[in-house]
């Protein structure tokens, strides 16, 4: 799991030396699609704030069972209050990183009630966005996430999605543990940082 963490870390540094200019720390949001404290995807979100600590300023979004089921009769100039704050902290960030797990072949319901607040109001618009579904299969939902973030305008690129399936053999507690996906991870926040500036 270190020689991982410490091959990633030496590719973070090499891009560095090859694209200097791209060196300044940007704000993201990272939003985990699971509501579980312990749960494969909250674990991938704080490796990537570690190995990324240099580059990124990672803020989690922990307050996702919490915000109110999505209601258009309520989805006015004057909405729930905890929609309002949700909805200044999307504007306020340089870019948002979602990770998530695939339910039941779509994406999870907390997820979607928190996107579907954004619609009208316009937070994912032009906004940098990196999507990784981390599931034990996880293409329906991807695929899902995908068209969603896509209407609603995010600027998500090929390079700033990412499916990873069998998510446990993977990632767990302590970081990544698979090498080709943190290979894979360390492309898209790369790539993802590239939109950021």
């Amino acid at each position: 799991m270190s020689q991982i963490k410490n091959d990633v870390q030496l590719l973070s540094l090499m891009f560095e030396v090859l694209y200097p200019d791209s060196m300044s720390v940007k704000t993201i949001l990272a939003i985990c699609g699971s509501t579980r404290t312990q749960s494969t995807n909250l674990h991938l979100i704080n490796a990537i704030r570690s190995i990324f600590a240099h580059r990124l300023n990672v803020q989690v979004f922990t307050s996702l069972a919490e915000l109110p089921q999505f209601n258009p009769d309520e989805d006015h100039e004057n909405p729930p209050s905890f929609i309002i704050l949700f909805r200044q902290l999307l504007r306020s960030v340089d870019g948002i990183l979602i990770c998530t797990p695939e339910y039941a072949m779509g994406v999870p319901g907390s997820l979607k009630n928190a996107i579907d607040w954004t619609v009208s109001s316009c937070e994912f618009s032009h906004k940098p966005t990196a999507l990784i579904t981390a599931s034990s299969m996880g293409q329906t939902g991807h695929e899902s996430m995908l068209a969603t973030l896509k209407i609603i305008e995010a600027n998500i690129t090929d390079d700033t999605q990412l499916l990873i399936p069998y998510a446990k053999t993977k990632i767990k507690a302590d970081g990544i543990s698979d090498e080709v996906t943190a290979r894979q991870v360390t492309h898209l926040i790369h790539s993802f940082i590239d939109i950021l500036d």
